[in-house]
């Protein structure tokens, strides 16, 4: 930290804390509005948090990269000629004459996802006078603007469990503290909550058609360019939930037994060319080469990229092909839900991710035992079945690409309020089906 962060920050903060409160009131009501606030705080000290630990603990990583090793040479540029520093944010990673100064200079020039971080960085530092502290405050609003959106979903569908997805949402201490410094997952989470909201609001309660459509386009298009991989995961099962939703909506039987195959075949056909069409141009991500680009990034995290960032796990070996990956779907799954064990953890900080992925655990095992007789029941719910379907497959994409737990606790953040949101409905459909009326519930036991 220089002394710039003592004097910009507070400013940063006072402006931000100043838009939440003119903003509050028209996002929440009587149920939501005394968690807006404390979510918001804890974001900002999680990017605080971020900073000092990769500053006094790691002594460096991809925070201060983006900052010191990339952001740096753009508000260089753009001290030196407006111009350039415009070419540098609008460049597509190729060098160029008038800014190589400059770009030569980034590290992550020629990595887009990175170089896509960058340039927000980049973008931000100029309001902050290149602060990385306030930087960071403000990204960790952007985040939470999404994590919000993504709660106000959960909270349509199931207004009376409000607190218990405001936990999920904003106070699990690995979502507040990975998903709210100057790194990726910030980005990611935050984009997901709000192409989550969009898609929710457009397509099911189809309403503000322009408003959400631009959201989504936007939320989309970060996605894209700094985890495609999320996109990859997301599409399907957002396809396949607005299938299932509007088939849920025929109510005539004989319409819904005609319809059920074509919906199906639809839902599947939708997905796979949504993937298609997202990593065409991507050989990284081509279908065919998903299977060895795991395989290679497993790798990579667990003996060389990652070896300093926690102790590396075990599932089985990849051998390049989708049927040996796809033979190691149970253990990623595991190992993303459930893992690290306390066992298992090096540090303090994997021993707090153990004690999170052990409640996980045991909050799916209750779930399991209590609910098993009815989860065919439980599971007639389009968004329950999108919870799921998107948490468990993204476990199974970080879980077999990571090898490594101090990587793994930060990649799998995104799933952690999908998966908890949908034990919660499960629950909450319990409670709403013992609590019809006697003929129904009969009539359904028959």
């Amino acid at each position: 930290m220089e002394l710039k962060d003592f004097v910009v920050t507070p400013i940063v903060l006072f402006i931000v804390y100043v838009l939440a409160y003119i903003i509050r009131p028209r996002v929440t009501d009587h149920n939501t509005r005394r968690y807006f606030i404390p979510a918001l705080t804890v974001k900002i000290i999680g990017a605080i948090a971020v900073g000092l630990i990769y500053q006094f603990y790691y002594g460096g990583g991809d925070t201060f990269n983006y900052f010191h090793h990339g952001s740096a040479h753009i508000i260089d540029a753009f001290k030196d000629n407006l111009i350039k520093g415009v070419r540098l944010i609008f460049s597509n990673g190729e060098h160029e004459a008038s800014t190589y100064l400059y770009s030569s200079q980034i590290w992550y020039f020629k990595d887009s996802a990175s170089f896509f971080m960058v340039k927000i960085v980049a973008i931000i530092d100029l309001f902050t006078f290149h602060t990385y502290s306030a930087t960071a405050c403000i990204i960790a609003a952007l985040s939470f603007s999404g994590i919000w959106a993504l709660y106000m979903v959960f909270y349509d569908l199931y207004p009376q469990r409000h607190l218990h997805f405001a936990i999920i949402s904003f106070f699990i201490p690995s979502l507040f503290f990975w998903g709210s410094g100057v790194l990726k997952d910030s980005v990611t989470i935050g984009a997901l909550g709000w192409i989550t909201y969009a898609v929710f609001e457009l397509f099911v309660k189809r309403k503000n058609i322009r408003q959400n459509g631009f959201v989504l386009l936007v939320a989309g298009y970060v996605l894209f360019s700094i985890k495609k991989y999320t996109l990859l995961v997301f599409l399907p099962a957002a396809i396949i939930w607005l299938y299932i939703e509007y088939f849920q909506r025929i109510r005539s039987l004989a319409k819904k037994v005609i319809s059920f195959p074509i919906v199906v075949g639809l839902a599947v056909l939708s997905g796979y060319y949504g993937v298609f069409y997202v990593a065409e141009g991507d050989e990284k991500y081509a279908l065919g080469n998903l299977a060895e680009t795991a395989k290679i990034t497993a790798y990579d995290i667990r003996y060389f990229s990652g070896r300093d960032a926690g102790s590396g796990y075990d599932i089985g070996e990849l051998d390049g092909t989708f049927q040996g990956m796809m033979n190691l779907a149970p253990q990623a799954i595991i190992v993303s839900l459930f893992r690290p064990f306390p066992w298992e953890a090096n540090n303090v900080l994997m021993l707090l991710s153990s004690f999170e992925s052990q409640l996980v655990l045991i909050l799916t095992i209750y779930v399991i035992v209590f609910e098993l007789r009815y989860l065919l029941v439980h599971f007639r719910r389009s968004h329950i079945i999108f919870c799921f379907l998107f948490s468990i497959t993204f476990a199974f994409a970080v879980g077999v690409s990571t090898f490594n737990f101090g990587t793994l606790v930060r990649y799998k953040i995104p799933l952690l309020p999908f998966y908890l949101a949908g034990l919660i409905m499960v629950l909450e459909e319990r409670k709403r089906f013992f609590n019809r009326p006697a003929y129904l519930l009969n009539e359904n036991r028959s």
